[in-house]
């Protein structure tokens, strides 16, 4: 952690001794931690403004006993994260634990502090400082050795402007005769039990409720009375300021008490409900704090039946149509992608396959699925016994990559980065690698060079290990060519591995290759498909050297992706390389033939060309333009809180395009949708405002976002209503003209119903 500014005094020399005793005994309290234990992140002017680490009370623990873990964040002075219910902004904090042979309880939540803006416009509910949020234990009956803990730390860090921050934190803990209490940790997670809000029926209070009015009206407010009892008979302890903190309560949008003079432990309760009717009665629910803080208050967590819920009458006003229009919330919002998180592993599998076979429909995969199906006829025919093994090596070739990929995405999650489906297409030495295995792949088929020792040998009957290989390697790369893509319901599969275990990720990424994996394995496994299957001849030759123009389109996608990474100078210097990687592939066509030394010398220049041509070539630099309007749609302004929320404070409804120069499923939506006359009336008429988040080049904030509302990549599209600023609502993947219109429709009519 950093220290903020000290001003100077007489006394300089005093404090400086001070801190640095502070600094010891913290540098101190940190050794005993490993380095992976420790995390820090929502960098800003060079500092972090928050630092988390994973803390256990118990140095040692013995099998099947319990214990506590939890997540100690320390915020510089001034700042401060989020409690499970933000307020009017922010977002709540996330601790999620993967800790095998051992299970971990409900989150325990300390009670919050209240924070406002300084006009007292906004308010909202968090810890500032220090604070620990943790839960109870137990290790497995048949724990031995060391219980290995991980927690992804997901908040929000605030003083005046908000950043993001997610912690990745991991140790083991020994596992031994006997439980040992560690020392120098245990006090604290002692300290944060005492903040933790007790219910009324372990500490003897007795509340009661009594509302004026039931049911509760849509959107209209409502009053009623709060009653505390102390136990045996005591007075009820004064209240201090913002004594109460409601929880977030579906179907009722404000919820506030106030004491009532002259009777202690009576409050008035205000509050309003929700202009949507809620599935489930909604429960009075929140934190009350009885006494003065610094004298020991008691803060008691409240849960009572409050009433349910009915629809207003035809035609009445919402009670508080001006200041929902007027005084909307900030853009930061509260994860609309709850219902998807919630979804179960068989669901989750399920989309996961499903879009890994929707995956082979896709314009980016289409040149490989075009060349296995040219090997695939070709292979029927010829090696009618070994059909099955061919596809089995193209399976396992997608499959192993998927495994690859997933363990990449789990060591960068360990690394504390954020990443997403497609991640990789952000790297320009990626995207060069892939265009020059597409140009190599052309020029083979081109017959500029064999792969192997005769061509026409392999073309009349490939070598059995040399064929296997050959089906693997296209199953790595249509791997490589659909991570850009993201069919309906991968997106949501995806997103929900990655922010789950790394058993999930990992069942997840399996079964997305076995989807993709589908359509050819189907043409071997099931002999009544293979006689529709062309039977080989002349036409195979001509048919190849086709795909090979297929995958040099391909590349030439690749080569425009380059230049939104890197600029003009950028898709330059990728088309000299893959220049060389033709001169390369021309060398090694003459030189294939030969034998002895001949040969040897050849290949030797072939790489030494590679070589030199990567090393003068492959040097890319972020020269693009510092803002990019990759949007087709000409009124398309850069994605920014601030303006979003300048513009639902106009008024406005809100479309927000989250998109990729190598999504290929957003610039579909972008040419047949978004660009549409009739849409583009709509987003007049409505006057709405466009705006487009750009994750071509790696961006945290996109990314956060992203994650936020349970997806791993883009396309993802987000409709927001003045009106509702902290329900947007979230439009498939693959979009109609009437999806888009009649969302945005939805967005304006909820504000004119509003007024």
């Amino acid at each position: 952690m950093t220290l903020q500014r000290v001003r100077r005094s007489n006394w300089g020399g005093l404090l400086f001794a001070a801190v640095l005793g502070l600094c010891l005994g913290a540098g101190e309290a940190r050794a005993q931690l490993p380095s992976t234990a420790v995390a820090s992140g929502a960098p800003d002017e060079g500092n972090d403004r928050v630092e988390a680490a994973l803390l256990t009370d118990v140095a040692q623990v013995k099998a099947g006993d319990a214990f506590r873990v939890g997540v100690r964040f320390r915020m510089d002075p001034g700042w401060h994260i989020y409690w499970k219910n933000p307020g009017e902004s922010g977002l709540a904090s996330e601790v999620t634990w993967d800790t095998p042979g051992t299970t971990v309880g409900a989150q325990q939540w300390p009670a919050p502090s209240t924070f406002r803006t300084s006009d007292g416009y906004i308010t909202t509910y968090g810890y500032a400082d220090e604070v620990l949020l943790f839960a109870d234990a137990r290790a497995s009956e048949k724990a031995e050795g060391s219980l290995q803990l991980s927690a992804a730390a997901d908040v929000l860090v605030c003083e005046v402007h908000c950043l993001p921050a997610q912690l990745m934190l991991t140790r083991n803990l020994p596992v031994g005769p006997a439980t040992q209490p560690d020392p120098a940790h245990a006090p604290g997670f002692d300290a944060a039990r005492a903040r933790v809000p007790v219910s009324p029926e372990s500490s003897g209070h007795e509340v009661t409720l009594a509302l004026d009015t039931r049911p509760l009206t849509a959107g209209k407010p409502f009053t009623g009375t709060l009653t505390v009892t102390a136990p045996r008979g005591q007075p009820v302890p004064a209240v201090e300021k913002d004594f109460f903190v409601p929880e977030r309560i579906p179907g009722i949008a404000r919820l506030a008490l106030s004491p009532v003079a002259g009777r202690p432990g009576t409050f008035k309760l205000e509050g309003e409900a929700a202009p949507d009717v809620p599935a489930q009665e909604p429960r009075f629910a929140g934190v009350l704090r009885l006494g003065s803080t610094s004298a020991g208050a008691t803060a008691l967590t409240l849960s009572l039946p409050l009433a349910s819920v009915v629809a207003a009458a035809p035609g009445a006003p919402a009670a508080s149509a001006t200041k929902a229009v007027d005084a909307p919330k900030p853009a930061v919002v509260a994860p609309a992608g709850a219902a998807e998180s919630s979804l179960s592993l068989g669901l989750v599998l399920l989309f996961a396959f499903l879009g890994g076979a929707l995956l082979n429909l896709m314009p980016c995969v289409f040149p490989v699925l075009a060349l296995k199906a040219y090997g695939f006829t070709r292979t029927v025919h010829a090696e009618q016994g070994k059909v099955g093994l061919h596809a089995l090596a193209y399976a396992g070739g997608i499959v192993g990559s998927l495994m690859v990929l997933a363990g990449v995405v789990l060591a960068l999650r360990a690394g504390g980065s954020s990443v997403g489906w497609g991640f990789q297409f952000q790297e320009p030495l990626f995207v060069a690698a892939v265009a020059a295995v597409l140009v190599a792949f052309a020029l083979n088929l081109f017959g500029v060079f064999h792969v192997g020792t005769d061509g026409t040998a392999l073309v009349e009957k490939v070598d059995s290990s040399h064929g296997f290989s050959r089906s693997a390697g296209e199953g790595v790369l249509a791997v490589v060519l659909a991570t850009p893509c993201s069919a309906p319901l991968l997106g949501t599969a995806v997103g929900f591995a990655l922010a789950a275990g790394p058993l999930t990720v990992l069942a997840t990424f399996f079964m997305l290759g076995l989807g993709l994996a589908l359509p050819f394995c189907l043409l071997v496994l099931v002999p009544g498909l293979r006689k529709f299957l062309p039977k080989p001849g002349a036409w195979m030759e001509r048919g190849k050297q086709l795909l090979g123009f297929a995958l040099l389109g391909t590349t030439v996608w690749l080569v425009w992706v380059m230049g939104g990474l890197t600029g003009v100078d950028g898709m330059a210097r990728l088309l000299a390389f893959l220049a060389v990687v033709g001169l390369g592939a021309w060398l090694y066509g003459l030189v294939q033939g030969a034998s002895g030394g001949r040969k040897a010398a050849g290949v030797a220049a072939v790489v030494a060309v590679l070589v030199v041509g990567g090393v003068f070539s492959l040097r890319f630099e972020e020269t693009g333009p510092a803002v990019r309007k990759s949007s087709m749609v000409a009124e398309a302004q850069p994605w920014d809180e601030a303006a979003v929320a300048a513009a639902l404070k106009a008024g406005q409804p809100v479309f927000i395009d989250f998109t990729a120069d190598w999504c290929l499923t957003c610039k579909f939506n972008e040419r047949t949708v978004l660009t549409r006359e009739d849409v583009r009336a709509a987003f007049a008429q409505h006057k709405v405002a466009f705006f487009v988040a750009d994750w071509t080049r790696r961006d945290e904030r996109i990314s956060a976002k992203l994650a936020e509302f349970g997806r791993a990549g883009v396309p993802m599209y987000l409709v927001v209503s003045p009106a509702a600023p902290d329900k947007p609502e979230v439009l498939p993947e693959l979009l109609t003209p009437d999806s888009v219109t009649d969302a945005v429709r939805r967005a304006a009519e909820r504000v004119a119903d509003a007024t």
